[in-house]
């Protein structure tokens, strides 16, 4: 398994994004992802699915030190009373004491960034999180935070795919020394056809989502893939054996033209 690290956190560079799964579908699937070795679940209390990540990450009896779970606050529960209140129901669902990495899943727009912040490290100091981070912040808004922030800022999980040249903000985030996870990691589906991926990864045996997959991590980047299938769990996970050369990474980064972003909703910041 390969790790992304910042700040003293050691994070599995591949993890289970749950966007959008449900119910018994997804606590049998936490499980399968469990037996084919992800390590790292990726959640959010907007995703309406804690409940469910708790009860499969139960279910399949692995031990607490051997997962690695990120949960994200809504913009809506950013004032520090909301903030610890919700971040409560939160743990209360997961069935945890603690969290290995809490993020502000959007910035807010009505609520002082320091506010926020605090009521973030707070929650560190307190041992309800190992590490703390953000979502979807700009270089600004990422500037802002590190120099606001008492405890280190881990990460900022954002955009990020062939199509979407995030390299400004990766640079700055490493700047700072904060990893970046990359959400959308094969833009929704949108470049499993991609006829250059497709070629490139037809070389290793690989599929176009592979050979997405892999651009990224060969950066450094950690990933969550979401996908409701498990042959497709599988398939993201099997992207260790094999690298992509110079000229390949070169070929796979020429895409970023298309410049196409797939999550961009009224709470989004405006963008780098």
């Amino acid at each position: 398994m390969k790790f992304v690290e910042a700040h003293g956190m050691r994070m599995p560079a591949i993890g289970l994004g749950t966007w959008e799964l449900r119910g018994r579908d997804c606590v049998r699937l936490v499980q399968d992802a469990v037996k084919i070795g992800y390590r790292h679940f990726d959640t959010a209390q907007s995703y309406d699915n804690e409940a469910e990540i708790g009860e499969g990450l139960q279910a399949s009896g692995l031990p607490r030190d051997e997962a690695f779970v990120t949960t994200k606050i809504w913009p809506a529960n950013h004032a520090p009373a909301d903030f610890a209140r919700a971040f409560k129901e939160s743990l209360a669902k997961l069935r945890l004491d603690h969290v290995d990495l809490l993020l502000l899943h959007w910035p807010s727009k009505d609520i002082p960034l320091a506010d926020t912040i605090g009521a973030l490290c707070k929650v560190k100091r307190d041992g309800g999180a190992r590490h703390v981070g953000v979502s979807n912040f700009t270089i600004a808004l990422l500037d802002d935070a590190v120099r606001l922030s008492s405890e280190p800022i881990a990460c900022n999980q954002i955009e990020v795919h062939p199509y979407l040249d995030q390299s400004k903000v990766i640079a700055a985030c490493r700047k700072h020394g904060v990893a970046v996870v990359a959400y959308s990691p094969v833009a929704r589906g949108r470049l499993t056809d991609d006829g250059v991926l497709a070629a490139i990864g037809k070389r290793y045996g690989k599929s176009a989502a592979q050979v997405s997959l892999r651009f990224l991590v060969q950066q450094g980047l950690g990933i969550v893939p979401r996908t409701s299938k498990v042959e497709r769990l599988k398939e993201n996970f099997a992207i260790f054996d094999f690298e992509l050369s110079d000229a390949e990474m070169k070929e796979v980064a020429a895409l970023s033209s298309k410049a196409h972003r797939v999550v961009n909703i009224a709470a989004a910041p405006v963008w780098d």
